[in-house]
């Protein structure tokens, strides 16, 4: 058995599978799929990637407006009274897997995972009517940003959010609140609220139009945790600093967000479940999450195949390596669809935030931590090919950084399905 056999029988898999999975879609998510393949396959590849990152935004804004505009995909899982394509999670995880599988920069992540369904959530009718429409049709980014790097924990996805002070207990730390009475010294006429602290590793906190800042707020009887909307001005708003930073992967830049008493707008009203409307947020985006590990993955998994083609290193394996890496090559291909399968029973769980979203994420991390391991291998040190296959192992590693670590997701959905015990809040 030689490298084209195992390309040819890896090939054959793949199609059966690509026509299995073809027939489980419905004719307008099959049309999406191609329509937004075809876009990214002219727009998107290792140099026009590295290009949109070089960019003051961290992405191709030009490429993001004809994917919000035309093909909507900011608002896929939005009401359509919003102007969204009312598709809910399974729809956006399409999507999600085609922009994982070319590794396109984007503020999808930012804008439509985790800051949507928040302002959908706990955003007032005037909120959501002003906002969500320009989410849509992608006139508006967003970002989320939580104190200290804590943003695995604030979506819930590694332990319980309502458990420790992440926000910043008590009079330091974190980020905190005060509000402001109408009329008060320091020209806020009509009242609101004030900021003050650190964010870290904000996904696209550099360039994002809004802000959704977590903040601590009141005394030892009042203690909680609320939302608040910070709004860039033209010029720049006083008391905010947003400083990129260095990424392990390029395509998800991150920044620090620095509030010197900023000027900020509650989301929503008093009370609100804000610890809840994030885990629920948390579990969607872990879903969102795997389907782009998932496309990345695939695409890895094409690219390790590629490597093993007689043009890539003729002449340099035996037979029996061959036979080795079609075999590790098989198995990888089993774990990359079994992520595969467990993200979209995912995507289609009923209720507010599915609970296997964790799970689905840990699975498909891992699948792609492989299959981009394997990648590096096969096209060996210095190649193009290897260069390539670095990038998908960065994306493995900067999303287990910011959401993970797999076993703690592992634990995290365990705990919160009761496989060992009470089931968890």
């Amino acid at each position: 058995m030689d490298a084209a056999d195992t390309a040819a029988d890896a090939d054959t898999a793949a199609d059966a599978d690509t026509a299995a999975e073809a027939a489980a879609l419905t004719g307008e998510q099959q049309k999406i799929r191609h329509t937004l393949r075809d876009l990214l396959a002219e727009r998107t590849g290792p140099e026009e990637n590295h290009a949109a990152t070089a960019t003051p935004e961290g992405y191709d804004p030009e490429l993001w407006a004809r994917l919000s505009a035309d093909l909507g995909l900011a608002g896929l899982a939005l009401p359509a009274e919003y102007g969204g394509g009312g598709h809910g999670p399974a729809g956006l995880a399409l999507a999600c897997e085609e922009t994982g599988r070319a590794l396109a920069p984007s503020p999808l992540l930012a804008t439509a995972v985790l800051a949507a369904p928040l302002i959908a959530a706990l955003g007032t009718p005037a909120q959501r009517a002003e906002l969500l429409p320009r989410l849509v049709d992608g006139s508006l980014t967003c970002a989320l940003a939580v104190p200290g790097g804590s943003l695995a924990l604030a979506l819930g996805l590694t332990g319980d959010n309502t458990a420790e002070d992440w926000s910043g207990g008590g009079r330091a730390g974190g980020i905190q609140a005060r509000a402001v009475a109408a009329g008060d010294a320091d020209g806020s006429d009509g009242g609101g609220w004030r900021l003050y602290g650190e964010a870290g590793q904000v996904l696209d906190g550099h360039s994002a139009d809004l802000l959704l800042v977590a903040a601590h707020t009141g005394g030892f009887a009042r203690s909680r945790t609320l939302l608040f909307l910070v709004r860039e001005r033209e010029g720049g708003l006083p008391g905010l600093v947003r400083t990129r930073r260095n990424a392990l992967d390029l395509t998800r830049p991150h920044a620090t967000v620095e509030l010197r008493d900023a000027e900020a707008e509650l989301l929503g009203e008093e009370p609100a479940d804000v610890l809840g409307a994030l885990a629920a947020t948390g579990r969607t985006a872990a879903v969102m999450l795997a389907a782009e590990a998932v496309g990345a993955a695939g695409a890895a998994l094409d690219r390790a195949i590629a490597g093993l083609g007689p043009r890539a290193r003729p002449g340099h394996r035996t037979a029996g390596a061959l036979q080795a890496a079609r075999s590790t090559l098989a198995d990888l291909y089993v774990r990359v669809e079994a992520a595969r399968s467990l993200t979209y029973c995912a995507a289609r769980e009923p209720g507010p935030g599915p609970e296997s979203g964790p799970l689905a994420l840990a699975q498909a991390l891992e699948a792609l931590r492989a299959t981009a391991g394997e990648g590096v291998r096969l096209h060996g040190g210095g190649s193009t090919g290897e260069r390539e296959a670095r990038l998908f192992y960065q994306r493995a590693a900067s999303d287990e950084l910011l959401f993970g670590p797999a076993r703690r997701l592992r634990a995290r959905a365990a705990e919160r399905t009761g496989l060992f015990g009470e089931v968890a809040a």
